[in-house]
């Protein structure tokens, strides 16, 4: 009997599935550069550079929405915000009514055990959206902590497990310390670093991978809140960046157009210019969060391979949008200037699902948050359904043909008190601010940090017209009225949401 129990424990211990566990890695407010394989000068990931080389990295991603909630919104259902209807920020919208089609959904119809853990931004806060389960850390919950009575720790799970902690006690809040959740002052985590809500997120994901269902496939969705601030990583990481050198942020010759939302020398400016030593803090902690969700990420993707599941699963990584950290004197997110709306993509097939897959591909093809839905959904070889309006990146990613693919990307946000529009192919970019007409035009493969307008340029005058009438197409028949006889209009009212969605909200019992 020994002999027969010391032969089975010795055997593998995954079930194989005849369809690939799925997980999705969704960060929080991480830039499209900030890879080191895609560059950067500074950053160093090098667990994400491993996983980009055992897959495909997508160079021209966006989110077309780029704040957190409707940049979720896109992310969960596989829509455009032409579907969706969230246009910006605003919370209390009570989701399964406004999206009752999500991709975790979909899959826990068609098998899939379904599992989130950390961020979901979503109302009301404890919405399981169609997962089976949810392990919640939101951050600082600014809706429950202003309207939801200030029961925090029944809103997010991080919070009442810290209160447990001996080192904390019952009173703790995540934000101790003292650095606000939008602020650019920036200190090393003050607790000890088991208890960051980055470490978290990822042991609770690695607990959960020991506890799944194995009879059946899963879909994971780990969501981080980093490196979104509070910019406080662990000393470790904040001091590898605080002392190497300080840069300048790059500063286009058109920033005066937005000169009237200046607050300089404010800790949660949107615009404006800080002092050089709180700028360096702010880059370095933002970097530090970066280095530290990387290790947090190997550790999950070793929690895998514990469980002889790394061949079985395909890993998505992306970020709901990205952070400007001082470009063109902008910080924090909203508008569609590449810092902000620009975030990395990564797609790593199964390998023992797709073994001829193209490791180290970088493709070029704009993408968005809507095409993760349709991607997770074929590679689990169940149909989209006709709610989603995204495409799968699954073809490319295998290394198939792709079929034509979308010639320019649509985005949005309201932010400056008025509707900021662009469009782009990743290589272009025009931009329309709704409130006076303001016009920008950028040629990224020849200006990447997007430095000089064009738009006055007469030797780019027919460019500027194409790119001006993809946007009035997209705009053609909002409620708003952005579009009238063929011509973009300034001055019209701004909506945060389509009115339906806005109905739903006004008419929530809570």
């Amino acid at each position: 009997m020994a002999e027969s129990i010391a032969s089975r424990a010795s055997g593998p211990r995954a079930i194989r599935h005849d369809r690939p566990n799925i997980m999705v890695v969704c960060v929080d407010q991480m830039r499209g550069d900030a890879l080191s394989s895609a560059g950067h000068p500074v950053v160093r990931t090098p667990h994400l550079d491993e996983l980009a080389g055992e897959g495909t990295r997508y160079a021209r991603a966006y989110s077309a929405t780029p704040t957190c909630v409707p940049a979720r919104v896109g992310l969960f259902t596989g829509q455009s915000q032409e579907r969706h209807g969230r246009y910006g920020y605003r919370e209390g919208v009570p989701f399964a009514d406004a999206h009752p089609v999500t991709m975790q959904a979909v899959l826990r119809e068609h098998g899939y055990q379904t599992q989130a853990i950390g961020k979901m931004h979503v109302f009301p806060e404890r919405s399981r959206c169609g997962f089976d389960d949810v392990r919640l850390h939101d951050g600082f919950l600014h809706f429950s902590r202003r309207y939801g009575g200030r029961n925090l720790a029944a809103h997010d799970d991080y919070l009442a497990w810290l209160r447990r902690q001996p080192e904390v006690g019952p009173d703790a809040d995540g934000f101790g310390d003292g650095v606000g959740p939008n602020s650019m002052v920036a200190v090393p985590w003050t607790l000890p670093e088991r208890l960051h809500p980055t470490n978290w997120v990822a042991q609770e994901t690695v607990d959960w991978l020991a506890r799944r269902d194995p009879t059946v496939p899963f879909f994971c969705y780990v969501s981080f809140h980093r490196p979104h601030a509070p910019f406080n990583p662990p000393r470790w990481a904040f001091d590898q960046y605080l002392h190497g050198p300080r840069t300048e942020p790059p500063r286009g010759d058109w920033i005066d157009d937005f000169a009237e939302f200046r607050r300089d020398d404010h800790h949660q400016t949107v615009m404006g210019r800080l002092d050089p030593q709180t700028r360096h803090r702010a880059v370095a902690g933002y970097h530090g969060n970066i280095s530290h969700l990387d290790l947090q990420i190997n550790r999950i993707r070793e929690a895998l391979a514990d469980h002889e599941l790394l061949d079985d699963t395909v890993i998505i990584f992306t970020s709901d949008h990205g952070e400007m950290l001082g470009d063109h004197d902008m910080y924090r997110k909203s508008v569609g200037y590449e810092g902000s709306a620009r975030v990395p993509l990564i797609v790593r097939p199964a390998p023992r699902f797709s073994p001829e897959a193209p490791r180290g591909q970088v493709r070029s093809e704009v993408t968005e948050l809507r095409d993760i839905a349709p991607t997770v959904l074929e590679f689990a070889g169940v149909a989209a359904p006709p709610s989603m309006d995204g495409a799968s990146l699954a073809p490319g990613a295998v290394g198939g043909e792709v079929a034509r693919w979308r010639d320019h990307l649509h985005g949005e946000h309201v932010h400056f008190d008025q509707s900021l529009q662009w469009v782009t192919d990743g290589r272009r970019k025009f931009l329309w601010a709704s409130a006076k007409g303001i016009e920008q035009f950028f040629d990224l493969e020849a200006d990447p940090h997007e430095l000089h307008n064009l738009i006055d340029d007469p030797a780019r005058s027919d460019e500027i017209a194409l790119w001006r009438r993809r946007l009035v197409d997209d705009l053609t028949g909002r409620e708003e009225g952005f579009v009238a006889d063929a011509a973009l209009v300034p001055g019209r009212a701004v909506r945060t949401e389509r009115s339906d969605i806005a109905a739903l909200a006004d008419a929530w019992p809570g």
